[in-house]
C-alpha cells in the first residue's frame, strides 16, 4: 500500500474484490468516508474497518463517529467520463447545489452501464452508430428499454486519427488501412473512440485482424496520442483537443456529438434542472468555448427524452 494508514479507491476495490464503481457508490451514499490528498481520494484504514464491521453485524460500533458526521450526509454526485468539460460541469454543480461531485473516468459504454446499475448519476457518451450515422440515441434506446431518461448535448468536437508529426506515412483516411502497413494503438472496448473505429472498419469492409496492433489498448486519448508521438504506433484514434497537448498531428474524420445522460427519477429532478440551467448559461458556455476545440452551439439541447 502506498500509505500505511489509508488506501486509494483502487486499493479498497482490490481489498474488497469489487469494482471501483462500487466503491464510488459507497462513497456517494455516505457509507464510506473519504478524505483528499491533492486530487486523490483516500479512505482511512479505520473507516474501512468500521465499514466492514458494520456490514458483518449491521451495527456501527459505538466508538465510530465518522459514519455520522454531517460531511458524510452531503449528497454526492458521480460523473462518468474523461473529457475536461465534465470537470468544469462538476465544479458548477458543486457551486449550484452544494453537492460533492466525484469523477469516474470510465469510457462511454461502461459509464452508461454504471448509470444503468445505479453506480453513477451522470454518464457521458459519444457512441457512433454506423447504420444511422447518429450518435448515442440508438444505443440508449436499446439499453434503457425500461428506464426513463434524458439525453442532453454537452459539446461537439472533432474525432480522427493521431499520426506522427509531419505525417510521414501520408495517412488521410480509413482506406489507408487497406493500402498501407500501419501499426495501430487502439482504445479499450466500450470507449467511444473504439466504437467509432470499429463501426468505420465494418463500413469500409476492413477486417480488424488485418491491422497490426488492433488488440493493443490504451485507456485514454492522451495515452493513445503519446504512443503515436513516441513511435510505438503509426496511428491512433482520438479527439482533436489532445493533439494540441501531445506532439502529434491530427487527421479529422468526423464531428462527433458528446452528450450526457441522466435517469429521470424523483430523486434526480433537481439535479436535472440544475444541469439544464448550467448548460444553457452563457457563463458556462463561455468557459467551455475558451478551452478551445469545442463547439457549444448545441450545448444544453435535449437530444432525446422519454416521457
Amino acid at each position: 500500500m502506498s500509505h500505511e494508514h489509508s488506501y486509494t479507491i483502487e486499493e479498497v476495490a482490490q481489498l474488497l474484490k469489487v469494482s471501483k464503481l462500487t466503491i464510488y457508490d459507497l462513497v456517494k451514499k455516505g457509507d464510506l468516508p473519504i478524505f483528499r490528498v491533492g486530487r486523490q481520494m483516500r479512505v482511512d484504514r479505520t473507516d474501512l474497518q468500521l465499514y466492514i464491521q458494520k456490514s458483518k453485524t449491521g451495527v456501527t460500533p459505538a466508538s465510530s463517529t465518522a459514519m455520522t458526521t454531517p460531511s458524510t450526509k452531503t449528497k454526492k454526485v458521480i460523473i462518468s467520463g474523461q473529457d475536461l468539460a465534465l470537470d468544469l460541469l462538476g465544479k458548477y454543480i458543486e457551486k449550484k447545489q452544494s453537492n460533492k461531485v466525484l469523477r469516474s473516468h470510465e469510457g462511454s459504454f461502461n459509464g452508461v452501464m454504471a448509470l444503468y446499475n445505479g453506480e453513477c448519476d451522470i454518464a457521458s457518451l459519444h457512441l457512433y452508430d454506423g447504420d444511422t450515422g447518429d450518435y448515442n440515441t440508438p444505443y440508449l434506446k436499446k439499453i434503457f428499454v425500461s428506464h426513463s431518461y434524458i439525453l442532453l448535448n454537452l459539446v461537439s468536437r472533432r474525432a480522427g486519427f493521431y499520426v506522427q508529426k509531419g505525417n510521414p506515412l501520408q495517412i488521410q483516411s480509413m482506406e489507408d488501412f487497406k493500402t498501407k502497413s500501419l501499426k495501430l494503438m487502439n482504445r479499450e472496448k466500450g470507449s467511444g473512440a473504439r466504437t467509432f473505429l470499429d463501426e468505420q472498419l465494418r463500413m469500409h469492409h476492413i477486417s480488424p485482424s488485418s491491422i497490426e496492433g488492433y488488440n493493443e489498448e490504451e485507456m485514454s486519448h492522451i495515452d493513445v496520442a503519446s504512443a503515436v508521438a513516441n513511435g510505438h504506433a503509426d496511428i491512433g484514434i482520438g479527439i482533436e483537443k489532445i493533439s494540441k497537448l501531445i506532439e502529434v498531428d491530427f487527421i479529422p474524420l468526423i464531428k462527433e456529438r458528446y452528450d450526457i445522460v441522466l435517469l429521470k427519477t424523483p430523486e434526480n429532478h433537481l439535479l436535472i434542472e440544475s444541469v439544464k440551467e448550467i448548460l444553457n448559461s452563457p457563463e458556462f458556455q463561455s468557459e467551455i468555448d475558451a478551452l478551445g476545440d469545442y463547439d457549444v452551439t448545441k450545448m444544453g439541447q435535449v437530444i432525446y427524452e422519454t416521457l
